[in-house]
C-alpha cells in the first residue's frame, strides 16, 4: 500500500516546492513516511504519512483517498488535515490539535512525524537565514507556538513514543540555536 501511496502523492504533489529550501515538496511526506516506518507502524499508517498533505495541498478529496486506500487511511489523513473553513490561523491550529487528540494513536503518530519533519525544515530555514545575515523569518514564532502546543498534546496522547521525544529534542534545539532568536524554553511535560 505504501508504494501505491508514494506514486499517488508524487503525482499530485508534482511541481510543488518546500518553502524552506525550494526542494521538491514530496520530500516532506516521504520523510514523514520514513519516520513512521522506522517506528514500526503499520503499512496503512506509513501510507497515511505519505498522503497526509494531499487534501490540504492538492485537488484530492477524502473520498478519493478512501476509494484508493481504504477507510482507515482516509480517516488518518482526515484526522491530520486542517479545516479550511476556520479562518483564524490560531483557531484552525487549535482545532487541528483537538482533532488529532481525539483520533487515536495512529493519527497522533502521523501528526508527530509531520511536526518532527516540519520542525527540522524550519530549523534549517532559520539557520540558513541567520548564516546569510538575513532576519529570522516572521512566521517562525507562530509556527513554533503551534509546534510547542502540539508537543504538549502529543506528550499526553503518545507518552514515551520515540517521535515525541525526537520532536522535543528538535524544539529544544531552537532554544539553543540560533543565537539571538530569544525563544522561550520548551515547557516540560
Amino acid at each position: 500500500m505504501t508504494s501505491s501511496a508514494v506514486q499517488f502523492a508524487r503525482r499530485f504533489h508534482r511541481g510543488q516546492r518546500r518553502v524552506s529550501d525550494r526542494a521538491p515538496f514530496i520530500l516532506h511526506p516521504l520523510e514523514v513516511a520514513s519516520l513512521l516506518y522506522s517506528c514500526g507502524t503499520s503499512d496503512e499508517v506509513v501510507a497515511a504519512g505519505v498522503l497526509h498533505d494531499v487534501v490540504e495541498n492538492t485537488s484530492v478529496g477524502f473520498e478519493q483517498i478512501n476509494d484508493e486506500f481504504g477507510p482507515h487511511v482516509a480517516s488518518l489523513v482526515a484526522a491530520v488535515t486542517e479545516n479550511p473553513k476556520i479562518k483564524s490561523e490560531r483557531a484552525r491550529k487549535a482545532a487541528l490539535r483537538r482533532q488529532v487528540r481525539g483520533a487515536g494513536s495512529d493519527a497522533a503518530a502521523v501528526f508527530a512525524a509531520d511536526k518532527l519533519s516540519k520542525v527540522r525544515e524550519l530549523r534549517t530555514r532559520v539557520t540558513h537565514a541567520r548564516l546569510d545575515g538575513e532576519p529570522v523569518p516572521a512566521d517562525v514564532r507562530k509556527k513554533l507556538t503551534h509546534y510547542t502546543a502540539s508537543l504538549k498534546m502529543l506528550e499526553q496522547v503518545l507518552s514515551g513514543h520515540s517521535l515525541v521525544a525526537q520532536l522535543r529534542t528538535e524544539l529544544e534545539a531552537f532554544h539553543a540555536f540560533p543565537p539571538g532568536l530569544a525563544l522561550r524554553a520548551v515547557p516540560q511535560a
